[in-house]
């Protein structure tokens, strides 16, 4: 009884090596998760030598925990001003202020602009 919690602790070290290469690479593919997906599958096949059927349940269930974390942040319009933009992440309660000059320097000037739409109001 004792191959089950070693078969167990393999998939979540797989699971664990899944979504470190998610969170490292998700930056490189904002607008194509299922290249993301694909690399991710790869560098489960390649370095710890699983069957890619396997490598895509391993990856679906890491992608899932990274989704619901990634996800679970609202902004905070009642605490924002017109030069700071609140984010909470209403499970561990954490906030933060971002300054909109940066989220202009850093997303909306930046090079790879493109994957982002502009609105008129």
């Amino acid at each position: 009884m004792t191959a089950l919690p070693a078969v167990q602790e393999y998939q979540d070290m797989l699971q664990s090596a899944a979504l470190s290469f998610l969170e490292r690479h998700q930056s490189e593919h904002l607008s194509d998760d299922q290249r993301l997906f694909s690399r991710a599958v790869q560098h489960l096949v390649a370095d710890y030598d699983v069957l890619t059927q396997v490598a895509e349940k391993i990856v679906h269930l890491a992608n899932s925990a990274m989704v619901a974390v990634r996800d679970r942040q609202r902004l905070n319009i009642q605490s924002s001003t017109s030069t700071h933009t609140v984010i909470v992440d209403p499970v561990t309660g954490s906030q933060w202020a971002v300054p909109v000059s940066l989220i202009y320097e850093r997303i909306i000037n930046a090079p790879d602009i493109g994957r982002f739409r502009l609105t008129h109001s």
